[in-house]
């Protein structure tokens, strides 16, 4: 057998197969990795093709067992992992949570194998959840979690009250927890939304002050008044404006008007429609829209306007004062009606040009593709500023539909993928109607 160590830049905890072994290290973190206290095989050098562990040779001493021991702990203990390593105590415990996830499940498990199943119940699985919360950091536990809710068919268990208080809550979870909610019994609704409001009050927490700060200086800039005071004087403007008052011979622009920036006041000024696609695959997106909604919605300045769709349109907006309460609105999956969103939006709309559309949507359409680039123009054209994110959340660009974020692009209106802390600044470019910022890769 060959082992082949490999860098990647994805995240796996599963690289842990038989027959061939292909052990891929992250630069996020694998599970296996953590467990050999390492977060990477790659330190252990390369896998020469004997079915030698790389850069391990027998007898070489204590270095050579805890590089051997690494490797167990990454290769899973299959038959043919060339290691010959015996694992005790922890190590063991490690293990067999990391076999629980990603054995192969189709033969007998011994000391030296993996096999996979956590069995059905729900206390089998809280008992693991314990488990790898004690040997694992939470990063590693969130992707442990995910895995075993795909990999295992166990979301149907999150209904258990029990279940949910023994989860690690991440925005993930959220967004599983929201895509089963017209299945949820009344007995875990309480515990569920408890889950979903500490993630919330958590990204709150990291997310509304740089937010509102962000967004208070833009509103300031974004107003223009004549006779600032000295530390609000635009020069830019001022110069621009006086130009037709150069004096020569003193080489100097003499300013008959001052243009200044102005300040946030109680009144509206900027009207924000934030248009949020629910459909299964944007779970992520709908949780951080939400929070951020919530954010502006709590700056006097901002009209904030929150509508989520599928081939329905549904407007959340008096729901904001509780994003808990817009996620238990929202109902994930279903087909996608850009247009009738869009066209829902655009009857919204009383000041064009003090108004910003946010877009968070892949793009695929199932309504009329040329009458939602004709809605898009139409609002451009009268002012509107007018953004495309193809996701809001860590994750990156997800699967989306290249022509239409083309389309959309050739009308001004660039789709890109944006994060989080990203965010604040593609608004506040917006409100003050410069070119967002666009991440380098979308």
């Amino acid at each position: 057998m060959t082992t082949d160590a490999t860098n990647t830049d994805t995240t796996t905890a599963s690289g842990l197969s038989a027959g061939t072994s292909t052990t891929t290290a992250t630069d996020t973190t694998t599970a296996a990795g953590v467990a050999a206290d390492t977060g990477t095989a790659a330190d252990t050098g390369t896998a020469a093709g004997t079915g030698t562990v790389a850069g391990v040779g027998v007898g070489v001493g204590e270095l050579g067992r805890e590089r051997l021991r690494r490797w167990r702990l990454v290769l899973g203990g299959e038959a043919a992992d060339g290691t010959g390593c015996a694992l005790s105590g922890r190590d063991a415990a490690m293990d067999g949570t990391l076999a629980a996830l990603y054995g192969k499940g189709d033969r007998p498990q011994s000391g030296r194998e993996r096999s996979a199943g956590l069995g059905a119940s729900a206390p089998s699985v809280a008992r693991w959840l314990g488990d790898i919360r004690t040997y694992f950091p939470s990063s590693v536990v969130q992707v442990m979690q995910r895995d075993a809710i795909d990999r295992l068919g166990l979301a149907s268990l999150l209904l258990e009250p029990e279940m949910l208080e023994a989860v690690e809550a991440d925005v993930h979870l959220v967004g599983t927890l929201l895509s089963l909610n017209k299945a949820m019994p009344e007995t875990t609704k309480e515990t569920a939304r408890a889950v979903v409001r500490k993630v919330v009050a958590d990204l709150e927490k990291r997310l509304a002050t740089r937010t509102r700060a962000t967004l208070t200086g833009a509103l300031d800039r974004s107003a223009r008044v004549n006779r600032p005071r000295h530390h609000d004087i635009d020069w830019n403007r001022t110069i621009a404006a006086n130009l037709k008052h150069y004096v020569p011979e003193y080489r100097t622009v003499v300013p008959e008007r001052l243009v200044g920036y102005g300040r946030a006041s109680q009144s509206v000024k900027k009207e924000v429609v934030l248009c949020i696609d629910q459909s299964g695959s944007m779970a992520a997106s709908v949780v951080y829209a939400s929070v951020f909604g919530a954010v502006l919605a709590s700056m006097r300045s901002i009209d904030t306007r929150l509508v989520v769709f599928d081939t329905a349109v549904v407007d959340l907006t008096d729901q904001l004062d509780d994003p808990v309460d817009v996620l238990f609105g929202t109902q994930l999956g279903g087909g996608t009606d850009i247009n009738r969103a869009l066209a829902y939006c655009q009857s919204q709309i009383t000041r064009p040009a003090e108004t910003v559309v946010v877009l968070i949507s892949d793009l695929y359409e199932g309504g009329i593709r040329d009458e939602m680039l004709k809605r898009v123009a139409a609002m451009k054209a009268a002012g509107v500023q007018f953004v495309a994110l193809l996701a809001l959340s860590d994750e990156g660009a997800p699967a989306y539909d290249r022509e239409h974020a083309a389309a959309l692009a050739a009308l001004g209106a660039p789709a890109f993928a944006c994060t989080p802390d990203l965010f604040p600044e593609v608004m506040a470019a917006a409100i003050e109607k410069r070119p967002v910022p666009v991440p380098d890769t979308v």
